[in-house]
């Protein structure tokens, strides 16, 4: 018998038997957004809260957060303009993953966004200082040792662009 313990407007805390763990509240999804400029990728930088860190990222963003009936589709087309400034002319998925199943029923939506065009700044909203990085391909397991160096937090959903596999 599941029990929430504790509930906020993104998250809820949830015992189940020995369980403990915490899922998205109300119904809210989120999509990853694996985008190609060219030979590039784009990349986010940001502040985590809960890292103490800024971390490396790919363009990730809530679903339905502010509007019901939103489809990750649509939900990786706004965030990855609002983050990083550019417009995908082609948005498909990738498929149904799950963040860290042990201790989080969180499911994302993986896409990948190609066609690209600049069509502003990016940064995200005022709060979220984020800093947009356009990475060749050919230099990306570089880039990513350099950042680690530099004491930035590397997300794991990064080990897809090492792998090599989710572009070809």
């Amino acid at each position: 018998m599941s029990e929430i313990v504790w509930q906020g407007q993104y998250l809820t805390m949830i015992v189940d038997d020995r369980w403990e763990y915490v899922s998205r509240a109300r119904g809210i999804g989120a999509a990853v957004i694996v985008a190609t400029d060219g030979d590039a990728v784009i990349l986010v930088e940001q502040y985590r809260v809960p890292l103490g860190h800024r971390c490396l990222e790919l363009p990730a963003g809530l679903v339905g957060d502010d509007s019901a009936g939103e489809t990750p589709l649509a939900a990786a087309a706004r965030e990855l303009e609002e983050e990083t400034g550019y417009r995908a002319g082609k948005i498909t998925s990738l498929g149904q993953f799950y963040s860290s199943p042990g201790m989080v029923s969180e499911c994302y939506e993986l896409v990948r966004a190609t066609d690209l065009t600049r069509v502003g700044e990016g940064g995200g909203t005022a709060d979220e200082g984020i800093t947009v990085h356009r990475v060749p391909l050919g230099e990306i397991a570089d880039f990513i040792a350099t950042k680690r160096a530099e004491g930035v937090a590397i997300d794991g959903k990064l080990l897809l662009l090492l792998g090599g596999t989710i572009l070809g």
